[in-house]
């Protein structure tokens, strides 16, 4: 009797609790899976990319990637949680931006839900799409950009480029309502720091010596290290985005990795019949191109559609990295728009074609009977890319006009970065 009193006293002190939280709309399952997500995505910039471009750097630079790579994540925090989340997805103004009213996160308290989520976990899993961003077009520049330049860039770029673009497509802006589909990334993340990257090359110019001698990566066992950080991070990347702790969130996750195997081997098989060997360089590039390519589609379609998705994002980046770059001869130093920039076009439509309504109402693609959505999507492709283009490229005058200059020294660049702007060395050379 006593125990059952006891049983029963516990049951009634918890009914208060459980009607509250029932009534605010908190969702504790949704809610633990959103931190353990934007943990998962945190540790992609200043783990995993770090590594990835870092490993690919020559050994003289390896610790000013380490070091823009981490400066970025720094600066796309505190410019987020300052003015950037309100850009993003404060009050709607005209489609293109949002409000000011959220200005250092004003007017949102531990009680603000964002769904069935707390708005500060909102926030800061948005905080780490800012940083992944803007530390992607960094791929195209290693090498030789002056540190200065970089973080001056950094603020300016998540600012003014990709504040408006993110809004445009989840928060409220133009994009969205017009219906286009990006379930993580494929045009605010990918074609966004893709197109990027490549028009901040272009302005800067060849590396010296660009192809007229060798230039080594680094580590490729860092790479390698860096894309496996990478695969395991963008399960928080691709299946948080959902925003819940259910089906649509298991099904991202599950064409997630089948794309990422598929374009590793992909990218591994074409190199085999082409260059007559399957490097380590090779498949841990395919794994981040099936990661892209997935990325706007991964809560609209199927496993089957995965399975084409990766394959064509491991073929397209392979070809493109290999054969398209040199032809063109334009310098992305670790390949930032060829993998990012055309697999992420590449996910982009595929999801206009495969997006199932089977797996998610929200999208219904060509192939499910709505040729409009292709439409929708080369639309929004489009737009993103004239923006990023038009847009970069102001940026990196102002940053020219504010820093004296985005390129370093011959000298330095020649010596290295690691010694002449860190006094610090990646490897000890005997």
């Amino acid at each position: 009797m006593k125990s059952k009193s006891l049983l029963t006293t516990a049951i009634l002190l918890a009914l208060p609790f459980s009607s509250a939280a029932a009534s605010e709309g908190l969702n504790s399952g949704d809610t633990a899976w959103m931190i353990v997500s934007t943990a998962l995505v945190m540790m992609m910039t200043p783990a995993g990319l770090a590594l990835f471009y870092g490993g690919m750097s020559r050994y003289k630079n390896l610790l000013n990637t380490f070091a823009m790579t981490f400066v970025a994540y720094c600066l796309a925090s505190l410019v987020w949680m300052m003015w950037g989340y309100s850009m993003a997805f404060g009050p709607d103004k005209a489609g293109i931006i949002g409000g000011l009213d959220n200005l250092f996160l004003a007017g949102i308290g531990v009680d603000s839900l964002s769904g069935s989520i707390p708005t500060y976990v909102f926030a800061l899993f948005q905080m780490t799409f800012a940083g992944i961003t803007v530390a992607l077009v960094l791929g195209s520049v290693v090498d030789r950009m002056k540190f200065s330049a970089w973080i001056v860039f950094t603020v300016l770029w998540v600012t003014f480029i990709y504040c408006p673009i993110a809004h445009w497509v989840w928060g409220g802006g133009w994009m969205g309502t017009m219906g286009a589909l990006d379930f993580a990334g494929g045009t605010v993340v990918h074609i966004n720091a893709g197109v990027a990257g490549l028009v901040l090359a272009l302005v800067l110019g060849k590396r010296i010596g660009y192809g007229k001698e060798a230039m080594f990566p680094s580590s490729i066992a860092f790479t390698a290290l860096g894309a496996a950080l990478l695969w395991f991070g963008w399960f928080g990347f691709n299946a948080g985005s959902q925003l819940a702790a259910d089906g649509v969130a298991g099904s991202a996750f599950l064409v997630t990795n089948t794309s990422a195997a598929m374009g590793a081997l992909a990218w591994m098989f074409a190199e085999w019949l082409v260059e007559k060997r399957p490097t380590v360089l090779g498949l841990a590039s395919g794994i981040v191109a099936g990661l892209v390519a997935i990325t706007p589609a991964a809560g609209f379609v199927s496993l089957p559609a995965s399975l084409i998705i990766g394959l064509v994002a491991g073929l397209l980046g392979f070809y493109f990295v290999v054969k398209v770059k040199h032809k063109l001869g334009y310098d992305d130093s670790l390949d930032a728009f060829g993998v990012h920039g055309m697999c992420g076009l590449w996910g982009a439509l595929a999801t206009g074609l495969f997006a199932n309504p089977a797996v998610n109402e929200a999208g219904k693609g060509l192939f499910y009977g709505n040729p409009k959505q292709l439409w929708i999507q080369i639309i929004s492709i489009a737009a993103t890319a004239a923006f990023t283009a038009v847009g970069t490229l102001i940026v990196i005058y102002i940053t020219k006009l504010l820093t004296g200059g985005l390129r370093v020294s011959e000298d330095t660049e020649v010596a290295g970065l690691d010694g002449s702007i860190h006094g610090e060395r990646g490897f000890e050379i005997q």
